[in-house]
């Protein structure tokens, strides 16, 4: 039997390839091969000869037709009757493979393919199995609409340097691509397929690139991950099983697709998530480190706590790209948790999907929401009494089963997040909803302001209050809006946070509120009724307003904040670029775009400035009385932290001192990372300072505190 030979090309090459390899090399792209080109395709009613991918196969006797071929859509040149696939051939000629450095191929198709230079496989989409071959009659796992007729742009396929030497030829090449139909009944079949060269002088032999070409990805100075769906569409449920890759060669060093992995190589189970990103081009997604037994695997990446639940965040409304790295930051000053975050670059298969940020998801954990956890065995006394995290989100009649609506004005929906409704036993259910029902009984009650402190932390809501307001976001107090329930012996009361999803603030939305720096978000989108009715408490309001005295005299200082914006933007500039050369929407309006930059620069100047007179805003309006006992206020609320660690200065020019606090456990131990995540130094705080801090730059940088290897406090410092 006659077999192919298939070139797995991002796992075939060698690191060494790249040695002195970069970007700079190719002088400028032409393309070789278009999809309105003449092609020779044979309809796939029956299985073609074995051979009909190699260059010396004869297809005199095959139909020909401008590209592209298929049906449905209104895409096509050449309209064909549904069918199972085609085939397609294609020659073209190189002129001087010496001057070519590296190849791409773009297919935009509907709805599986496989393609073929010279004979070797060089790219697929949409074929569960990654080392099969797919029949003329076989239906792919799922349907795949092309999109480059509604804007949309065609994935890509590299060839870099090895394998593009090994494939080509000087002369006649062959590329031959099979398209198959997600079944006879398909209302559109699709295959529109371009190549093009990387052209290391400044001749020009070919053709120029399509408008909405791309280069491909070759390297980042930021992490890099690398996802491998093995053929499979990732959808939004449920997950499908995936390799993934993380490179990260430290601060300085250049991280290739090709490489080593450097922190996590394994699987993972991974799905789109979100609700109206879903909609957009650059997708968010979920996944789960797993061994390869599909068992949870609790491993740190870029130097997080070890967990197995993680979120890859995709900027893109958001143009700064930082919105929620900003925002995450400040909170994990503030608060008692956020999520950790770490800027990356995203490369799925052979696909560049631009900047994303790593975050750990909201979920009990000890490095986490440091909350009981609840078991299913835990149905009576102090055990059922705490452990829950819960949600206010979108109200969902047809999934009723996923949280309950209130009884109270404006009918919030709240769902269970952790433990998830499967999780939890029907007590468990039955013990939170209650609780959460008295609590919404009290505050509808004429003596709510005697009593709210009986079931809520009300230091946890006033930092929780400030954020969003600082942010002013349009889904604030209304959409993932967490809070999370401690055990009684715990304190029993209801946390607000962890804080989440910040693309739409600072701006950055055009419908229901004012965009602009002035006025509270809280009264244009408080969904509970509880929340206004707290924030209209006279004594409330004075400890909102000693704690933004306090916070901007130090956590929310203006020059500090804009010293993060600068910080954030100095590191992801480079990566930025190569994200909008990929989506191409600077200038163009994203809903729900307020203000439209025409580059990045400006993108992160309005941000800046928005930030600048929202600070102003709120220094000049702020809540409670400015004759506010706060020296009393402030001391109550220290008092009630148990953080074992004390840091400071911060920000700090040449050292800064981590000492303990009365009821620390002194055992530990201090590590620092980079705003990248790599561990730049280690050291016993009881056994006195390092004297490192003096040699680092200028800039963010993590610490953590560990007792017995398990994350006890972090934070941040900054280096003026």
């Amino acid at each position: 039997m006659f077999e192919t030979k298939k070139v797995f090309i991002l796992c075939s090459l060698l690191i060494s390839s790249f040695a002195s390899f970069g970007q700079s090399e190719i002088d400028h792209w032409e393309t070789a091969v278009y999809a309105a080109d003449v092609w020779a395709y044979r309809l796939g009613t029956s299985a073609p000869p074995q051979d009909w991918m190699m260059p010396d196969f004869d297809d005199s006797a095959w139909l020909s037709g401008t590209g592209g071929i298929g049906y449905g859509d209104g895409d096509d040149n050449t309209e064909i009757a549904p069918v199972n696939s085609i085939f397609l051939r294609i020659d073209f000629d190189l002129i001087d493979t010496s001057q070519i450095t590296m190849a791409v191929l773009h297919a935009d198709y509907d709805d599986a393919f496989v393609s073929y230079l010279n004979g070797v496989e060089i790219g697929r989409g949409n074929i569960g199995d990654p080392t099969a071959i797919l029949d003329y009659d076989e239906s792919p796992p799922t349907d795949h609409e092309a999109v480059l007729y509604n804007g949309g742009l065609p994935d890509a396929f590299p060839l870099y340097p090895n394998t593009f030497d090994q494939l080509v030829q000087e002369g006649q090449n062959t590329l031959a691509i099979q398209v198959n139909n997600f079944g006879i009944t398909s209302s559109d079949l699709s295959g529109n397929f371009f190549f093009s060269l990387g052209i290391s002088d400044s001749s020009f032999d070919y053709g120029p690139t399509p408008l909405w070409f791309f280069e491909p990805f070759l390297s980042t100075h930021i992490p890099l991950i690398h996802v491998l769906t093995q053929g499979q569409e990732i959808q939004n449920d449920p997950r499908i099983v995936a390799q993934m890759k993380i490179i990260d060669n430290g601060q300085g060093e250049l991280n290739f697709i090709d490489a080593p992995a450097t922190d996590y190589d394994g699987q993972i189970a991974i799905e789109i998530r979100g609700e109206s990103s879903q909609f957009f081009e650059k997708k968010n997604y979920a996944f789960e480190t797993q061994t390869e037994a599909g068992e949870n695997n609790n491993i740190s990446l870029l130097g997080m706590a070890e967990e197995n639940d993680w979120i890859l965040h995709g900027p893109y409304s958001d143009k700064s790209l930082i919105r929620n790295a900003l925002t995450f930051e400040i909170g994990n000053d503030l608060m008692e948790y956020a999520s950790s975050t770490r800027f990356c670059e995203l490369i799925i298969n052979d696909d560049y999907r631009g900047v994303y940020v790593l975050m750990e998801k909201i979920k009990q954990d000890d490095s986490r929401v440091d909350i009981a956890k609840l078991l299913p065995e835990d149905l009576e006394g102090d055990e059922l009494t705490g452990g829950y995290i819960i949600e206010i989100d979108r109200d969902n009649p047809n999934l009723e089963e996923e949280g309950w609506y209130s009884s109270f004005p404006s009918y919030p929906f709240y769902t269970y997040h952790d433990p998830g409704r499967d999780e939890l036993m029907p007590e468990q259910k039955t013990y939170i909803r209650d609780w959460i029902s008295d609590f919404e009984l009290a505050m509808n009650s004429p003596s709510y302001e005697s009593t709210y402190q009986n079931y809520l932390d009300i230091e946890s809501f006033i930092d929780y209050f400030l954020v969003n307001e600082l942010t002013k976001h349009i889904d604030a107090f209304k959409l993932s809006f967490y809070m999370y329930k401690q055990k009684d012996s715990d304190g029993g009361k209801l946390h607000m946070g962890p804080i989440w999803d910040f693309n739409l603030g600072y701006g950055n939305f055009d419908f229901a509120c004012e965009p602009d720096p002035e006025g509270w978000i809280y009264p244009c989108t408080a969904r509970v009724f509880w929340l206004e009715k707290i924030i209209g408490i006279e004594a409330v309001q004075d400890q909102v307003y000693c704690r933004w005295q306090q916070l901007r005299e130090d956590k929310l200082e203006t020059e500090l904040l804009m010293s993060r914006i600068d910080s954030l933007v100095s590191y992801v500039e480079p990566a930025a670029n190569r994200n909008f050369n990929r989506f191409e929407i600077l200038g163009n309006y994203v809903w729900p775009n307020f203000f439209i930059g025409d580059t990045y620069n400006e993108e992160v100047d309005y941000l800046r400035d928005w930030l600048d007179q929202r600070l102003f805003w709120m220094d000049q309006n702020m809540l409670g009385n400015a004759s506010a006992n706060c020296g009393e206020i402030l001391r109550i609320n220290e008092n009630k932290i148990k953080m074992p660690l004390k840091v400071y200065p911060n920000p700090f020019s040449n050292e800064v001192t981590f000492s303990f606090s009365d009821h620390a456990n002194k055992n530990g131990t201090v590590v620092i990372y980079s705003i990248m995540g790599a561990k730049l130094m280690e050291f016993r705080p009881i056994e006195g300072q390092p004297d490192g801090f003096s040699e680092l730059k200028r800039g963010i940088y993590y610490y953590r505190y560990e007792v017995n290897n398990q994350p006890i406090q972090q934070g941040k410092i900054i280096k003026e």
